[in-house]
């Protein structure tokens, strides 16, 4: 069906079915009428579509986020308009909002934010200890409101006894219903706060300290001016609101969903590491900010429909967020999607400074359930939603019971995983086989590496912009190596070629981890079945089973003998138990004898390619095994991947304008890298070229473009580039830095 756009369509985000269920109704307008235009709330223009959503999201000159006169008075950025302190930056179009973005991306930088996971971990498990004995709670009142308030206070500097009163009162704009006693508490309680705020200025601004708001205080604009207090109280406002509510809401509206799907939350508490990648897939299906708005500066069309100055348009993040062309099964939620293009961050230059901050509270705060409340139930029909899940989507109350816990024992001191990018040096290259590598990673300085349990995993960001996982096969009792295999595969696509090429010693590659969605789960004994380079979890298994003198049989199969990699070493370590089948000598595995004479409650690991692993389970359910099965795929992930040849790489120099330092980026690192080392607070999130986060104008030469968020027409402009991936096709950038 096409769109009438001279009718008004019957669209309403606030309306009681909308409530009911956001993703099927905006499913409904998608298949209809993705772009339309409503009567409801002073009529609006609406969207869909998750190209659409981008598209207007990323255009400040036609679409302002600025307050105006158009369509009321009050918040601009939501549908309808409300009263509200303005918001500093989201409530302004570049280049007004750039100052205030300088003045807070080194606060919420990646690497600022990772000095901050101590404190994050330590206030979660405070606020636990606080009803863990108890055997009940309720999950917003106790945990998911008090948790982002403390920490978001803290950080920024404001005493203890501050916390819960600035906590509530926000909690309470975005859950009670308008006009309420409630509400007018919590516009009681935002007055309150922008007293706090005004107090706090001024007293740092007398006696700085090592806090947020000190930082703040302290910056300074390109010109060297001051920012003036009531610039400061809209920034300061802005990020306690957007550090506390929207986590609060992402946490709820996730605990309620797992409480609901017991087989996931047992995937998450048996698979810790799988929490990083299913923060992705919980931000996009239960985003908290559920749509905002823009105002229509002069005359355009969306998808076809008419948009005239002064009008104003909806963007959605829930229906991009649930677009089957991007998402595929979208309504679905699942652990391993490789979610990241989701825009519950939003996109363009109104992303979410916050986001590293909001990921990092919402995961200690499910680590803290998943370990110490691990049976937890939630009680449904004590459930309290928010009253519209128009604008803001998330859960008032949350009641849940679970077998009472001790309080938390000190802290062990243990290196945690590398959650930012960190440049690993590659010490030793060995072959493995033919066609396989061993790699060694250590830290530069030699130091010891976070710990690691076999089935673990590490992502590596190849010079070409490639993301690639590969098992850790080495010891866990060498703090200082990572090994990783490598299988030589010059048919795929470019990262086994390019990580051949290029690892030699000396060489460092930025990594992620370790994280593990293959964990070897205490068992009475063990098989394991590996194929090819699956191997490389399976010998770190093996070799931990070996220590713990638990009985194990483990039959390895390749395409011949000199292809399977590390057998001497798993002969070593297993003897007798096992057993190795080149193809083309023994066959393929016996699978049916295997499994038909499996032992007792015996668990099953199997790793390699994809068609030894569809006949394992296949068999396992033929014996009514599945329940012992435990598999690790390599499989591609969700995003398309657009490949570079890394050899055509060339190093060039980038000028940064506003400093005039000139850097030089060789060939075998990215734009990214070489900036890190220069610039503090540079904003960034995905790394891979998809969410815009790193968007920074070319002043000067002519960018290769290698992200998937310009348009065609942006990339022949050569205005702006994705830093994250990008290079250059001369000798020479000059960009806004």
């Amino acid at each position: 069906m096409s769109a009438d756009f001279d009718i008004d369509i019957d669209f309403d985000h606030h309306s009681d079915e909308a409530n009911a269920d956001p993703v099927a109704y905006y499913a409904r307008f998608r298949e209809a009428c993705p772009v339309g235009r409503s009567a409801a709330h002073g009529g609006f223009h609406y969207t869909t579509r998750y190209a659409d959503v981008a598209r207007i999201a990323r255009d400040d000159e036609t679409f302002s986020s600025a307050r105006s006169d158009h369509g009321g008075q009050g918040v601009g950025i939501v549908i309808p308009k409300g009263p509200g302190l303005e918001q500093y930056p989201i409530e302004l179009d570049p280049p007004s909002s750039t100052a205030y973005r300088k003045l807070i991306n080194p606060l919420l930088a990646p690497e600022a934010v990772e000095q901050l996971v101590p404190m994050i971990e330590r206030h979660a498990a405070r606020v636990v200890d606080d009803f863990v004995e108890l055997g009940s709670c309720d999950l917003v009142r106790d945990l998911t409101n008090p948790l982002p308030a403390a920490v978001t206070l803290d950080w920024l500097g404001f005493p203890e006894e501050d916390w819960a009163k600035l906590a509530g009162p926000i909690h309470d704009i975005f859950a009670a219903p308008a006009g309420s006693e409630r509400a007018a508490r919590g516009a009681a309680g935002l007055a309150y706060m922008d007293r706090r705020i005004r107090e706090l200025i001024a007293e740092r601004r007398s006696e700085p300290r090592s806090d947020g708001v000190s930082t703040l205080v302290a910056g300074r604009r390109d010109d060297g001016g001051e920012f003036g207090e009531d610039e400061l109280v809209s920034v300061i406002g802005l990020l306690i609101a957007g550090g506390v509510d929207t986590t609060t809401s992402l946490t709820g509206s996730t605990l309620v969903h797992l409480a609901r799907h017991p087989e996931q939350r047992q995937r998450l508490i048996e698979s810790p590491g799988l929490l990083d990648t299913a923060t992705e897939e919980f931000l996009r299906a239960f985003a908290p900010s559920q749509s905002m708005a823009r105002t229509v500066t002069r005359d355009t069309e969306v998808a076809g429909c008419p948009m005239h100055a002064g009008d104003r348009v909806l963007i959605p993040w829930v229906a991009a967020n649930h677009d089957p062309a991007v998402f595929p099964d979208p309504e679905h939620v699942r652990l391993d999607r490789d979610a990241g293009r989701h825009l519950s961050f939003g996109i363009g230059s109104h992303r979410c400074v916050g986001a590293h901050l909001a990921r990092a509270m919402f995961r200690a705060m499910m680590t803290q359930v998943l370990t110490r409340l691990p049976d937890y139930r939630v009680i449904e029909e004590g459930l309290v939603p928010y009253p519209t899940r128009g604008n803001q989507s998330g859960w008032d109350a949350v009641p849940a019971v679970f077998t009472p816990g001790a309080r938390a024992t000190a802290a062990t001191g243990s290196i945690r995983a590398l959650t930012t990018p960190t440049p690993l040096r590659v010490t030793e290259v060995r072959a493995a086989a033919d066609g396989v590598v061993a790699v060694d990673l250590g830290l530069p300085d030699g130091g010891e590496l976070p710990r690691w349990r076999p089935g673990a995993h590490v992502e590596l960001r190849l010079p070409s912009g490639r993301l690639r996982q590969y098992s850790l096969c080495g010891d866990p009792a060498d703090a200082t190596t990572w090994r990783i295999g490598v299988l030589h595969e010059p048919q795929g696509r470019g990262g086994s070629v390019e990580l051949h090429e290029l690892a030699s010693p000396g060489a460092t590659f930025s990594v992620r981890g370790p994280r593990n969605h293959f964990p070897l789960l205490q068992a009475p004994s063990y098989l394991f079945i590996a194929g090819g380079i699956g191997v490389t979890p399976i010998l770190a298994m093996v070799r931990e089973a070996a220590g713990r003198g638990t009985p194990f049989t483990v039959v390895y199969g390749g395409r011949t003998r000199s292809t399977m990699a590390f057998a001497d070493e798993l002969t070593a370590i297993a003897g007798d138990a096992l057993t190795l089948l080149p193809q083309d000598e023994a066959g393929l595995p016996d699978l049916p004898r295997l499994l038909g004479g499996l032992a007792p409650d015996a668990a099953v690991y199997a790793c390699g390619p994809a068609p030894m692993l569809a006949a394992v389970e296949q068999e396992c359910a033929r014996l009514d095994l599945t329940d012992r099965l435990h598999l690790e795929r390599f499989a591609v992930g969700d995003d398309p991947e657009t490949t570079f040849d890394a050899a055509e790489n060339r190093a060039f120099e980038v000028q940064l304008a506003r400093t005039g330092v000139t850097l030089t980026v060789p060939a075998d690192r990215r734009l990214i890298e070489v900036l890190r080392d220069a610039v503090s607070g540079l904003s960034y999130d995905c790394e891979k070229g998809y969410c815009g986060a790193c968007e920074t104008r070319v002043l000067a030469g002519t960018p290769e473009h290698r992200d998937s968020v310009l348009s065609d027409e942006e990339r022949l402009a050569g205005r702006t580039m994705m830093i994250c991936v990008g290079r250059c096709q001369g000798d020479r950038l000059v960009i806004d830095l």
